[in-house]
């Protein structure tokens, strides 16, 4: 069973955010999508300063067995991105919650993460497919 962390909210595409302390939220894919994916070779991000929409696309992860793409669980301007997985990004198989992080974003509408599954609820997505 994947780890699904109660602290997090997530969307149906397998990514997470967390409201971080300094009013930044922090976005990456869940370990049931690094999972399916497998041992992840390249990982292409936004730019700082990009705005990404909710549910819009801000990138690929590509694995050994597949590319996928990378959704935003909200709307806002990426304020960083994670440069450390340039050329580790295996990391995000092994720390997906942690130093896997992908982008930092600053919401443009705070209702929006409101708004996202609870981990049983996206429990309950995970145990549907």
């Amino acid at each position: 069973m994947s780890n699904i962390p109660a602290n997090l909210k997530y969307v149906a595409s397998h990514e997470w955010v967390r409201k971080d302390e300094d009013g930044l939220y922090t976005v990456g894919i869940t370990d049931h999508a690094q999972e399916l994916l497998g041992d992840i070779v390249f990982v292409q991000l936004p730019e700082a300063g990009a705005s990404v929409e909710a549910h819009g696309e801000i990138g690929v992860v590509e694995s050994v067995k597949a590319a996928s793409d990378l959704y935003s669980p909200v709307s806002g301007e990426v304020v960083a991105v994670n440069e450390a997985l340039n050329g580790n990004e295996g990391v995000i198989n092994s720390d997906p919650y942690g130093e896997g992080w992908m982008i930092r974003v600053k919401l443009s509408d705070a209702a929006e993460f409101d708004g996202l599954l609870d981990a049983d609820a996206y429990k309950a997505v995970c145990d549907a497919e």
